[in-house]
């Protein structure tokens, strides 16, 4: 397997999604999502940015800017997986028009038409036999103050063990 990056993440930025696919414009894209495949014939149906303010369950403001790209997961007659020369021109057309900011959260919608849509993440692009592979992980709800405590804890055990803990836990 030639990945671009060993260790796929979920959750990356659009810019991260982008970077990998623009020295592989002719290979296949193919994103997987619940254990499956897109179909060959797959759309890019929209692309959308979005800049949102809110409250967290524990009252502290959040401000963020989130892409959405909307796959919509059909068979068109003998088509085959978008290239990702493609997805990627689909992506630039679009910034044409929409400002996208290449940090922002990247959240994929899909539906096959017929399914309501879900949403998912998106993992590192690795490419194996000739094909980028996407894997797209669905988006969980969380608790933001929860998940900022379980970020400082795993900072403090990482710092608190170390030769700099008298800087770190001082």
């Amino acid at each position: 397997m030639n990945a671009i990056d060993k260790t796929p993440s979920s959750d990356i930025s659009l810019g991260l999604l982008l970077e990998p696919l623009t020295g592989s414009g002719d290979l296949p894209l193919v994103f997987r999502y619940d254990g499956r495949p897109v179909k060959p014939g797959y759309h890019v149906t929209e692309v959308k940015a979005g800049q949102f303010s809110a409250l967290d369950c524990g009252a502290n403001p959040e401000a963020w800017a989130e892409i959405f790209i909307q796959l919509w997961d059909v068979e068109e007659g003998g088509r085959t997986h978008m290239l990702a020369g493609k997805f990627a021109a689909i992506i630039r057309k679009v910034s044409e028009h929409v400002q996208l900011d290449g940090s922002a959260k990247l959240t994929f919608e899909v539906s096959d038409g017929v399914q309501p849509m879900q949403l998912y993440c998106a993992s590192t692009p690795v490419i194996s036999d000739a094909v980028v592979h996407i894997e797209l992980v669905p988006r969980a709800a969380s608790c933001k103050p929860r998940d900022r405590w379980l970020a400082e804890q795993a900072h403090a055990a990482g710092c608190c063990g170390s030769a700099n803990s008298a800087k770190c836990c001082g």
